[in-house]
């Protein structure tokens, strides 16, 4: 089993509480518009670190992390993209991903707007943590917790970063 503390959207803003919330997690997971490499540096020297980069993202963070990353773990095909959409209305990339190869595990973040959504069309899950950071029009910063074990998703949890 492996518990993954999943963030999107912090734009160069460091809140101590990613490590407080995390800290039980073995990996943590960004999917884009990390805004800084100093808070990429700070999560990758914390955690086992994986990631995308998004749309605000400079060539520091794009010379380490790729657009769409797409790894197993766990027995679970997981893809995650900045801008990828959600069920019903997927980014045209990741629909051509989908169609040929549907992953049990897709991440997005780009809207700012946390849903957590299976998608009986594809049979999988879909996650969008919202934003952590403080830039954007979201009125609430969220990140997410959750486990994987064999395949399987369990013990979800989104936690408010309140100011």
């Amino acid at each position: 089993m492996k518990r993954i503390g999943l963030l999107s959207d912090t734009h160069g803003y460091w809140d101590e509480r990613y490590l407080k919330y995390f800290e039980e997690c073995d990996e943590i997971w960004h999917a884009g518009d990390i805004g800084s490499k100093e808070v990429m540096d700070r999560l990758m020297a914390f955690k086992t670190f994986r990631g995308v980069y998004g749309n605000i993202d400079g060539q520091d963070i794009r010379k380490i992390l790729p657009e769409i990353n797409r790894f197993r773990l766990e027995d679970a095909d997981i893809l995650i993209k900045h801008i990828g959409g959600y069920p019903g209305k997927y980014d045209s990339q990741i629909k051509k991903i989908l169609n040929i190869s549907a992953p049990t595990l897709f991440i997005s973040g780009h809207s700012h707007i946390l849903k957590v959504k299976y998608d009986k069309e594809y049979g999988m899950l879909h996650i969008n943590p919202g934003a952590a950071g403080k830039y954007g029009f979201h009125t609430v910063r969220t990140i997410v917790r959750f486990s994987i074990e064999q395949g399987n998703f369990s013990d979800l949890e989104v936690i408010e970063l309140k100011d």
